[in-house]
């Protein structure tokens, strides 16, 4: 009984004498300053101890701009990856800060970058301006030529609805639409994967009356057409949905029209 309990005091003071060693990770992040533009973006470098941080990428960017840097600027909201306010780079690849891990790896240096060939507002703030008036540009919202006789909801089978999983969970964080080369390229005029996929979500819900006219939007050589199905969307989607596929389905669709 003596021993038992010698060895779980042992393992006790070990943990905490662990907890009290630091254990410092360095994180890289983009910084610019509109109001400074004669000064060249950089990458500046910050250390947060990870026994006194969350999770999180977003715990330690909260504990660098509190703590360290007030100046550092980002986005965030509700922290439960369901706003898409914190999308951003980190090491390499876009996702969410709130749903992104922190690699424990102390040896490694994790980079932070504002997301990808974006005009960029402040550190890492982009400017969603372009990418919001494509959105709209769809008419995202249900379109009906006559309404419901009895003045109330426009019903729908559960088999119809089903057929809306997988698009309407879209958090328009910009992520995928931000990994796509054909997007970078083409962005004054491709749609691009996030905007496309609510796009398909309209055509297929069976209470909306607009199916034609919103297929002659897209019935030209850029706005859809300029997909190459690289996948970088589906791939880097932190909701795990797959624009890819619903671009394919648009195609499909208008082709069979």
């Amino acid at each position: 009984m003596f021993r038992s309990c010698l060895r779980r005091s042992v393992r006790s003071l070990a943990t905490v004498a662990e907890e009290k060693t630091p254990r410092l990770k360095k994180f890289q992040i983009y910084r610019w300053n509109p109001d400074t533009p004669e000064v060249q973006p950089k990458m500046k470098e910050y250390e947060v101890d990870l026994n006194k941080c969350g999770p999180m990428v977003l715990d330690a960017l909260l504990k660098i701009k509190n703590e360290e840097d007030a100046t550092l600027t980002f986005r965030r909201s509700c922290r439960e990856g369901i706003c898409g306010s914190c999308a951003m780079n980190i090491g390499g690849r876009n996702t969410l800060a709130c749903l992104c891990r922190i690699d424990t790896d102390t040896s490694k240096d994790t980079k932070i970058y504002p997301l990808p060939h974006m005009f960029v507002v402040r550190d890492l703030v982009p400017d969603l301006t372009h990418f919001y008036k494509q959105y709209k540009s769809i008419e995202p919202y249900l379109q009906r030529k006559e309404q419901p006789a009895d003045g109330r909801e426009n019903l729908q089978s559960i088999a119809d609805r089903a057929k809306l999983d997988g698009l309407y969970e879209c958090i328009l964080c910009a992520c995928c639409s931000t990994s796509c080369p054909s997007y970078w390229w083409n962005q004054q005029q491709y749609l691009g994967p996030a905007v496309l996929m609510q796009a398909y979500r309209w055509l297929i819900d069976s209470r909306d009356q607009a199916s034609a006219k919103r297929k002659a939007m897209l019935q030209n050589s850029m706005s859809l057409y300029r997909c190459h199905t690289i996948m970088n969307c589906a791939r880097t989607c932190p909701k795990g949905l797959n624009p890819g596929l619903a671009i394919a389905e648009i195609k499909k669709s208008m082709a069979f029209d």
